[in-house]
């Protein structure tokens, strides 16, 4: 690689070494934020997959074998790596996404490196159940044991932290990986493999740089053991029916469309503020984000009010502006996208706030509010990932609760009221992964992140996401010698 900021042309990491695609093949990539070509990736080819798993199948005994201890002094320096070359990091991220560096620095490094050292933590926790005789003259106990090979696809949303939810637990459990990043955000991820590759063994961690059909020569590939991609649902669906052919474990973080139910004794300033900033941030492009708001019927227009003067004064623009919430979105497929469903709008919704391009120069979107839609809408029932929040009223909690689940993602929510009892209701009868009360989109490295339904399957952090990289054995002896 070349120095952050030039013209330079990214590598894929195969068993220690940075190396072109086989074929020579490219992909030009994209500052979102300028819409001009910055750096030229791999498109790599089923050659340069083969190397990579090969890499990686053949590190996996050692590995595999190393003690708890060492896997966590590996990953501890890892943490201790991203937090000397932060900058470098940051610089990487926001060329490959057009976020502010300011939100960079202080929003990702500290919970990517937190995640790390957590998962380092959780490296020497694996423990099975007490042994025991649970037959006459035999002794049981179960080994939890690393899976082997595993195939990971990281999204263009968030793709250093991503990478992180993929590695670091991986590796904690004495996986080794082949890690693919989107095609239009390789940069940082191939940053990440330079500074992991200085500290573990080569071959434990690989990086290939490609397309879709990069990541279904992945999937596809007999090695791996394993394959968890964090994308659309459509791209879920197609890797667990490849993996079903030969019966890879899938790990799938897919989609979301997060309802947030606003009630009318909610403190609506502080609801308006707390959701607008979760619904817009990183350009709402985030499968947990505020983007559907329910609010009872007596509170509506005055919580739309408010909403729309929170979107009017939220800002977006270049990555060196320290006043933006948000940067661009990620590319131009992206923007007619988000347009697209703000052009097909029905004629009953009316558009409170934004609604439009910014600017000519890069993929910016303005902040924007959508009310007077009904359940049955394309922008309710489908995911915008964009900074698009839309609003639906509500006459009582149990037509609020029937429009929440009335999609067929089921990744994240939210309830704002001050009614202790009726937050407890909704928490357990909204059917998602997570459910905030009073506030949306915080995350900790020690609770599970998942979804149900078309939003996947499958855990990021927390010792359940732990859980997911190793595998059960029962091991049974005689007492009898």
């Amino acid at each position: 690689m070349t120095e952050l900021g030039q013209a330079r042309r990214l590598r894929n990491y195969i068993a220690g070494e940075f190396k072109d695609a086989a074929d020579g093949r490219t992909t030009e990539v994209v500052n979102p934020a300028t819409g001009e070509v910055y750096a030229t990736a791999p498109l790599s080819g089923q050659t340069d997959v083969d190397a990579a798993m090969e890499a990686a199948a053949a590190a996996f005994p050692a590995w595999r074998d190393t003690t708890p201890a060492e896997r966590q002094r590996a990953l501890l320096k890892i943490a201790d790596a991203f937090e000397e070359r932060a900058e470098e990091l940051i610089a990487a991220e926001s060329e490959n996404t057009g976020k502010p560096l300011g939100l960079t620095r202080s929003e990702e490094i500290p919970p990517m490196v937190d995640q790390i050292r957590f998962f380092a933590g959780a490296a020497r926790m694996l423990e099975g159940r007490s042994a025991g005789e649970y037959m006459e003259g035999l002794t049981s106990f179960v080994r939890r044991e690393p899976i082997g090979v595993c195939a990971q696809v990281a999204p263009w949303n968030y793709p250093m932290m991503m990478g992180v939810w993929k590695f670091a637990p991986a590796l904690a459990a004495g996986n080794t990986v082949v890690l693919k990043p989107s095609d239009t955000t390789p940069a940082s991820t191939v940053l990440m493999a330079e500074i992991i590759g200085s500290i573990v063994p080569k071959g434990v961690f690989n990086v290939i740089c490609g397309d879709r059909d990069t990541g279904r020569a992945m999937v596809e590939h007999p090695t791996p053991a394993m394959a968890s991609i964090t994308g659309s649902v459509r791209a879920g669906m197609q890797v667990a029916e490849s993996a079903a052919k030969d019966l890879k474990r899938v790990h799938l973080e897919l989609g979301g469309k997060a309802p947030v139910l606003v009630f009318q004794d909610a403190d609506l300033a502080a609801a308006a503020s707390g959701i607008s900033e979760a619904g817009f941030f990183n350009a709402g492009q985030d499968c947990t984000a505020a983007t559907r708001v329910l609010v009872h019927e007596s509170v509506h227009d005055d919580f739309v009010a408010a909403l729309a003067k929170a979107a009017a004064e939220t800002k977006t623009g270049q990555p060196d502006d320290e006043d933006v919430l948000y940067g661009p979105l990620n590319n131009a497929d992206q923007l007619a996208k988000v347009s697209g469903f703000i052009d097909r709008l029905p004629a009953h919704a009316k558009v409170e706030a934004g609604g439009h391009r910014v600017g000519d120069k890069g993929y910016f979107y303005a902040p924007t509010v959508v009310s007077g839609l009904k359940q049955d809408d394309e922008i309710i029932q489908n995911e915008v990932f964009g900074p698009v929040i839309t609003v639906q009223s509500f006459r009582d909690e149990d037509q609020a609760l029937a429009y929440a689940n009335g999609v067929e993602y089921a990744l994240a929510s939210s309830v704002w009221t001050k009614d202790h009892a009726r937050a407890m209701r909704l928490s357990r009868h909204l059917d998602f992964g997570c459910v905030w009360i009073n506030t949306h989109i915080p995350l900790v490295a020690e609770m599970p992140h998942g979804g149900f339904k078309k939003s996947g399957y499958g855990k990021d952090l927390s010792a359940y996401g732990f859980d997911d990289y190793t595998r059960v054995k029962h091991v049974m002896t005689s007492l009898e010698g």
